[in-house]
């Protein structure tokens, strides 16, 4: 839980619901987090079925206290508790999508006390290889903070890592990378993983060399090339603690030579754009360390931007007050 501050302004509960966990904010009317609570309790980890009543405890158990203070608290949702696995699902909106579709697209789910919870739907690109968005979006729209006169690129490191293409303040198309997914399979169920030894450091220069390696056009792709995580450890060329990030920095690099070719279908590159990044900070630092190996040397961590789209589209679907009304 974050510091105690003066809870008598608040003015929003938002919820960023995910599979393996949940993240709550209290807001004032401005967005300030005037509180947060984060809980294990992720869609997959309720403590009893959804059908139990699992999903109410979970949410009695994080956000009571806050609702028992102040019971007329909107509360909004985004992320997996929106699936089809989820508390109720809110069926995506299709690509090209604005914040208006997104609050066109919410749904209602009301809690076994009463309490009304708005949940944000997903995006879906469909097309011959659909794509599918959750909790993405609302960053998204967090990040963008209501500029919408400019285009973007924005990268959502994670495990299935996002590339969203943003214009006039929608989200036109996105992809999605399953490095980091793919990263702990082959670390933990694969013949790659036998060799490596765990460390707490990250090793810069292994990591480069994974990046360069998947960088280089002279390769035959992604599989061609995992499997020199093991040959080089077997022939010397790196030590058992170097494996994980020279394997780490092969997947990005991937990653982005992918992404490059999707650029170059527009005459364009990653070479001297600007983008930004929303996400862990340390896995962001690695991401700015492999875009710099593509030309790639502006792009920052935009912080908040969960609670900001909440916010945000809070706002829009007339849950809380505008900031001009509030004051």
């Amino acid at each position: 839980m974050s510091a105690a501050h003066d809870q008598s302004t608040a003015a929003l509960i938002a919820l960023d619901w995910g599979t393996t966990a949940l993240r709550a904010y209290l807001l004032d009317a401005q967005g300030a987090v005037l509180d947060s609570r984060a809980s294990a309790a992720g869609i997959m980890k309720l403590p009893r079925p959804a059908a139990e009543g699992g999903f109410d405890i979970v949410f009695d158990e994080t956000c009571g206290a806050w609702l028992a203070a102040n019971p007329q608290l909107p509360v909004i949702a985004a992320g997996m508790v929106g699936s089809a696995q989820g508390w109720m699902e809110a069926p995506y909106v299709t690509a090209p999508a604005d914040s208006a579709a997104l609050v066109a697209g919410i749904v209602r789910v009301v809690t076994q006390k009463g309490v009304t919870v708005h949940i944000v739907p997903g995006v879906l690109e469909d097309g011959a290889l659909p794509n599918v968005m959750r909790g993405e979006e609302t960053q998204i729209f967090g990040a963008l903070c209501g500029d919408t006169t400019h285009s973007e690129l924005i990268g959502l490191p994670g495990t299935h890592a996002k590339w969203a293409f943003v214009s006039a303040g929608r989200i036109e198309r996105f992809y999605t990378f399953m490095t980091g997914e793919t990263f702990g399979a082959l670390r933990d169920h694969t013949i790659l993983g036998r060799t490596m030894r765990a460390t707490g450091q990250h090793d810069i220069a292994s990591f480069i060399r994974g990046v360069d390696t998947a960088k280089d056009a002279g390769h035959a792709g992604l599989l061609a090339t995992i499997f020199s995580t093991r040959t080089l450890g077997l022939t010397g060329k790196l030590k058992p603690e170097q494996q994980a990030d020279y394997l780490s920095g092969l997947l990005i690099g991937h990653e982005l030579r992918g992404l490059n070719e999707v650029l170059a279908r527009e005459q364009s590159d990653l070479a001297g754009k600007t983008l930004r990044l929303i996400g862990n900070d340390a896995l962001c630092e690695r991401y700015r360390q492999a875009l710099a190996r593509f030309g790639c040397h502006q792009a920052p961590t935009v912080a908040h931007a969960t609670e900001r789209g909440l916010h945000e589209i809070a706002l829009q679907a007339g849950l809380i007050r505008s900031t001009a009304s509030a004051n």
